[in-house]
């Protein structure tokens, strides 16, 4: 694969907030080019979210994270990562220079390369960022791709991506919100009680504590059509965490062919981020609503 410089390609700033921008290329991780402040950025997000993460991330992430023994020596380097990775389940770590088209984003997934931004945040950021970077992308999102069950969804998913960008933008849309749902902002039942896997979340400090203690939001049990005419919100916590079963109920939602699902859906209203169907959902919290955004879902 062709490698080119990289650059550091970021949303842009407008009066009407942020708009992405998207990269296409695939680089080399310059790592010799991290400076200190790299380093010390990417040492204190990792060491907050261990300490915080036990008792609320779910085990597959955590042995995950230990087995990769990235710890707090600074930003790890892809290529060693890489040597555990694709021996335990086949994927491999890709650099990119920021968002993805979703064309491209697919086909990576589907041929199990996991972009991760080469870029970290500022120390300014650490609490929060418009968009993804080093820290999530490998923190957040790499740990559970040494689940072979986990694994084997997301190659699903890319591939199901792939045939969703060819039916048009109302299955896109559909398949992102799954995508929302799970492998950002999903939450697992286990004996111990409800956990944390979604990337989005163990990647951030406060809602890895939001999502689990606070009473504002709905926590509803994974049901693969409901999740994917769900609305959702990219400019505050969640108003609703979808709960799956195992990794294996997530996986085998991915099998049946999506398309009647599409068309079914495209009949339907989507639901608001924060509703409750009242009939149909398994409820493990019904939300208090208390500091919801009113404005309007994506």
């Amino acid at each position: 694969m062709e490698h080119t410089p990289p650059r550091k390609v970021e949303h842009q700033q407008t009066d009407r907030g942020y708009v992405p921008v998207y990269a296409t290329g695939v680089v080399e991780q310059p790592w010799d080019s991290y400076s200190a402040t790299d380093h010390e950025v990417w040492n204190t997000l990792y060491a907050r979210q261990c300490k915080l993460l036990p008792g609320r991330a779910c085990q597959e992430f955590l042995d995950g994270l230990a087995r990769f023994g990235m710890g707090e020596k600074g930003i790890p380097k892809f290529s060693e990562l890489n040597e555990v990775l694709t021996a335990a389940t086949g994927w491999q770590i890709v650099a990119v220079e920021g968002l993805l088209p979703d064309e491209v984003f697919f086909d990576h997934l589907a041929n199990r390369r996991f972009p991760v931004s080469w870029w970290i945040r500022k120390p300014d950021q650490l609490d929060y960022l418009s968009e993804p970077d080093l820290f999530h992308d490998l923190f957040g999102h790499v740990p559970l791709l040494l689940n072979p069950v986990f694994a084997d969804y997301m190659q699903a998913y890319g591939r199901g991506g792939m045939k969703a960008f060819g039916i048009g933008p109302e299955a896109l849309m559909n398949l992102t919100r799954l995508y929302w749902y799970t492998v950002e902002f999903g939450l697992i039942d286990t004996p111990d009680g409800l956990r944390i896997y979604g990337a989005g979340i163990v990647s951030s400090k406060g809602e890895s504590i939001y999502c689990l203690d606070s009473e504002a939001p709905n926590r509803i049990g994974f049901d693969l059509e409901r999740v994917m005419n769900t609305r959702y919100r990219i400019d505050s916590y969640q108003q609703t965490y979808f709960v799956i079963d195992s990794f294996e109920q997530l996986f085998e939602a991915t099998t049946p062919d999506f398309t009647p699902i599409y068309a079914r859906l495209a009949a339907r209203p989507p639901h608001a981020a924060g509703d409750v169907l009242d009939t149909s959902d398994r409820v493990f919290n019904y939300g208090t609503r208390e500091g919801w955004a009113t404005n309007a879902d994506t």
